[in-house]
C-alpha cells in the first residue's frame, strides 16, 4: 500500500515542483527537510523509475542556488543585526564563525556551509552583509549548490539501486544514510574548525 502511495508520488506531475519548494524553503528557514527531500526522491528515481535522476539533481541544483541568493540579497540589504532571530544563540555563533573564516577562505566555507544549516544561512547573510562581489559569490554559490544536488541525490539513488524491498525500504534507507553521513560532515567540521582555534556554528541538529 505505501509502496503504491510512493508510487503515485513520483510520478505525479507535482514531485518535482514539491521537491523544489522545500529545498528553496530550507535554504531560508533551515529547518524544513530540504536535504531529505532530495535523496527520497533521489532513491524514488531508481526504485520506481519517476521523477527522472536528472530532473532531481537540476531542480535541487537550482533551488539550493536560488535560495542561497536570496539569503545572500537579505544580507546585502537589511546586515545582520535587523531581526531579532539574527540575534538568537546559535545565529549569531554561526555568523560569528562565518565572518571570521569568509575572507581567508571562501571557496571552502561556501561549500562546508551548504552542508550545515546554521552554517549555510550565516555564510550567505555575512556575505551579503560584507559585500563580498555579487559576480564571485553567484559562481561559488552555483558550484556549491550543484554539489551539494548531486550528492544528496547519489545518496538516494545508490541505496535504491543496492538495497532490496521496494521504493518503502529504499527512502528509509537512503534518509537514514544522509543523516549518517550528514552527522560525520558536523564532525569533520567541528574538529577541524577546533584544531584551527575557530569554532565552529552552534548547528540546530544534524544536516543531510
Amino acid at each position: 500500500m505505501i509502496d503504491e502511495v510512493l508510487t503515485h508520488v513520483a510520478g505525479s506531475p507535482w514531485a518535482l515542483p514539491l521537491m523544489f519548494a522545500l529545498v528553496l524553503a530550507d535554504s531560508l528557514l533551515v529547518l524544513v527537510p530540504g536535504e531529505v527531500a532530495v535523496t527520497a526522491f533521489g532513491a524514488l528515481a531508481v526504485t520506481v523509475g519517476s521523477p527522472p535522476l536528472l530532473g532531481v539533481v537540476l531542480l535541487a541544483a537550482v533551488a539550493a542556488f536560488l535560495g542561497d541568493m536570496i539569503v545572500y540579497v537579505v544580507g546585502r540589504r537589511v546586515g545582520l543585526d535587523r531581526w531579532g532571530w539574527m540575534r538568537g544563540r546559535r545565529v549569531s555563533a554561526a555568523i560569528g564563525w562565518a565572518h571570521r573564516r569568509l575572507h581567508r577562505s571562501s571557496a571552502t566555507v561556501v561549500f562546508t556551509a551548504r552542508f550545515i544549516p546554521f552554517a549555510r544561512l550565516a555564510v550567505n547573510l555575512t556575505a551579503g552583509a560584507s559585500r563580498v562581489p555579487a559576480p564571485r559569490y553567484l559562481v561559488l554559490v552555483a558550484t556549491a549548490a550543484t554539489g551539494w544536488a548531486v550528492y544528496q541525490a547519489a545518496v538516494g539513488a545508490i541505496v535504491g539501486r543496492l538495497v532490496p524491498g521496494g521504493p518503502v525500504v529504499a527512502v528509509l534507507i537512503s534518509i537514514g544514510a544522509a543523516i549518517a553521513l550528514g552527522l560525520i560532515v558536523d564532525l569533520i567540521v567541528t574538529r577541524v574548525s577546533s584544531a584551527r582555534d575557530t569554532p565552529p556554528p552552534d548547528t540546530a541538529g544534524p544536516s543531510v
